[in-house]
């Protein structure tokens, strides 16, 4: 199975809160492919920073991570115009680098997997998901 982590799955793992297990069992399972948005790189350095974390600490993480990934997915032409689509199809308000890391996940074809509430309002048709919430 492909996925791809929003950046609040990769908190909710690093911080050991609801969610956690579900995501290490993703990075223990055998051969899953693994995957984040390059916008989640700067989303998570930023709110591990915001934990207290220095740079270097922030920069050892983030190998950490990438080290368990099957790799990052580039916020392309292909990525973009997809969110664009994401955007009209939802009713509500979504935040621009949500819809981004959604849009990654579909144009992947991975089953994005999540703990944020902004991602609830995307069809299951449109991107098959994982709420760590529920």
């Amino acid at each position: 199975m492909v996925y791809l982590f929003d950046t609040s799955a990769l908190l909710a793992h690093y911080r050991n809160e609801p969610g956690a297990e579900q995501v290490h069992a993703l990075f223990t399972a055998e051969d899953p492919e693994l995957y984040i948005a390059s916008v989640s790189l700067p989303e998570f350095a930023r709110r591990l920073r915001d934990l207290g974390q220095d740079q270097a600490q922030i920069q050892s993480v983030l190998a950490d991570y990438r080290h368990m990934l099957s790799g990052v997915v580039a916020i392309d032409e292909a990525v973009a115009e997809a969110s664009a689509e994401l955007l009209h199809v939802v009713s509500t308000r979504l935040p621009l680098v949500d819809a981004l890391i959604a849009a990654a996940a579909r144009v992947q074809g991975a089953i994005l997997v999540h703990r944020d509430a902004h991602l609830r309002v995307i069809p299951a048709e449109w991107v098959a998901s994982i709420d760590l919430e529920a």
